[in-house]
C-alpha cells in the first residue's frame, strides 16, 4: 500500500555524541546518550522502521522490497540500491578528523557506495566551527608524518558556523563537526569511514580507536577546497504560506529547508521519493490521493518518507523541515 510512512529511526550512541536528541527532539531510548539518529535508512547498519499504518513493524528497506521499485520513482534502476541516508547529528564533543571515500574507490574496497555528503545547521554554540579540508595544499608525504606525529590540526582549515549554514562534503575531503553542533546530515546510503586523527579517545574496549591511515591517504583530497555558494529557489508549486530555500541540487541529491506557516499543497512526482524531517514545530500531512487516508502527524525530530507518484497531499502547521529527494 503506497502511502507516507512515517518513521522510527535507529539511534547511534557514539563516544562523541550528546542528549539533545533524546531531551529536545523526543527520541525514545534506553541509551545514555544519541549521537546519531538515522531517519531515513536502508542501511544494513542502521534501518528506519515504518511507525504508523498498514505497514508499521516493517523495515523501510521491506516496505520497498514488497511494493516494489515504483515507490522509489523512475529514475532509479532496476537493482540499484536505496540512494539515501538522512540523519540528526548532536556532536557534544569534537567528532574524528576523517574522510570518506568515493564511488569506485568505496565499491571496489568497502563493497558499497561511496559518501558525498550535505549539512544543514540546526544549531550552533557560540564558537562553534567544523574541520573543512587543509589551509593549503599539503604533500601526502607530510599528511602522513603530520599524522604519525599527531600535529595534523595544525593544517587543517576551521570554519565557524551558525544556524542555517549549508556545507556540502564531497567524498575525498577531509573534516569533522565540532562540538556544540546539531545538524541534518542527506549523504549518499554508505557507512564507511577512514578516521586519521581522534583526540586520544578510547573505545568500549579501553583501547585507543582505530585510525585508517593508508586508506585515507589513498582518497583525500589534499587541496584546500571551494566552498561553493549553492543559490536559492522557490519549491515547484510552492504557495504563499510556505519559504523554501533550495540547500542543494546535484546528481547524488537534492534538498530543501522549508518553513512552513499555513498550507502547501504539493504532489508527489513519479521520477523520485521524497522525504521530510522536521527539524522544528509540527506538520500534518493529507495524503488525499494515497491508498491509505489517515493523516500523517510529524513534531520537531520525526520523518516520514513520501514514495513516488504517491499523488498530490497536503501539508500544514507551522514548521521548519528538510525535504531531501535522490
Amino acid at each position: 500500500m503506497i502511502y507516507p510512512a512515517k518513521l522510527k529511526p535507529a539511534l547511534k550512541d557514539n563516544i562523541w555524541g550528546g542528549t539533545r536528541l533524546v531531551d529536545e527532539y523526543g527520541k525514545q531510548t534506553n541509551l545514555s546518550r544519541v549521537a546519531e539518529s538515522w531517519e531515513l535508512s536502508c542501511h544494513k547498519d542502521g534501518l528506519s522502521v515504518i511507525a504508523e499504518g498498514p505497514s508499521a513493524g516493517m523495515t523501510l528497506a521491506a516496505y520497498i522490497a514488497q511494493e516494489g521499485r515504483v515507490v522509489l520513482g523512475t529514475k532509479y534502476e532496476a537493482g540499484e540500491g536505496f540512494p539515501l541516508l538522512v540523519k540528526l547529528i548532536d556532536a557534544r564533543e569534537d567528532l574524528s578528523v576523517q574522510v570518506h571515500p568515493g564511488d569506485e574507490y568505496a565499491r571496489r574496497v568497502e563493497g558499497e557506495n561511496g559518501k558525498t555528503e550535505m549539512w544543514y545547521i540546526i544549531d550552533a554554540e557560540p564558537g562553534a566551527e567544523l574541520i573543512y579540508g587543509f589551509k593549503q595544499e599539503i604533500s601526502e608525504a607530510e599528511l602522513e608524518s603530520r599524522i604519525a606525529a599527531g600535529t595534523l590540526l595544525d593544517v587543517v582549515n576551521r570554519v565557524p558556523v551558525k544556524r542555517g549554514d549549508v556545507f556540502l562534503i564531497k567524498a575525498g575531503t577531509l573534516h569533522s563537526i565540532g562540538a556544540g553542533i546539531l545538524l541534518c546530515e542527506i549523504q549518499q546510503s554508505s557507512n564507511t569511514t577512514y578516521r586519521v586523527y581522534d583526540y586520544g579517545r578510547v573505545g568500549a574496549d579501553g583501547k585507543p580507536r582505530e585510525l585508517h591511515v593508508k586508506k585515507a591517504l589513498d582518497v583525500v583530497e589534499r587541496k584546500r577546497p571551494m566552498r561553493g555558494t549553492e543559490p536559492q529557489a522557490i519549491l515547484h508549486g510552492l504557495l504563499h504560506d510556505a519559504d523554501a530555500e533550495l540547500l542543494l541540487s546535484s546528481d547524488v541529491f537534492t534538498a530543501y529547508h522549508v518553513s512552513l506557516h499555513g498550507i502547501l499543497e504539493m504532489a508527489e512526482p513519479l521520477e523520485s521519493f521524497e522525504s521530510i524531517t522536521v527539524t522544528d514545530g509540527s506538520l500534518i500531512i493529507d495524503a488525499h490521493d494515497s491508498d491509505y487516508q489517515e493523516l500523517v502527524r510529524l513534531t520537531k525530530g520525526e520523518s516520514v518518507f513520501l514514495p513516488a507518484g504517491m499523488g498530490a497531499y497536503a501539508l500544514s502547521g507551522s514548521s521548519e523541515f528538510v525535504l531531501s529527494m535522490g
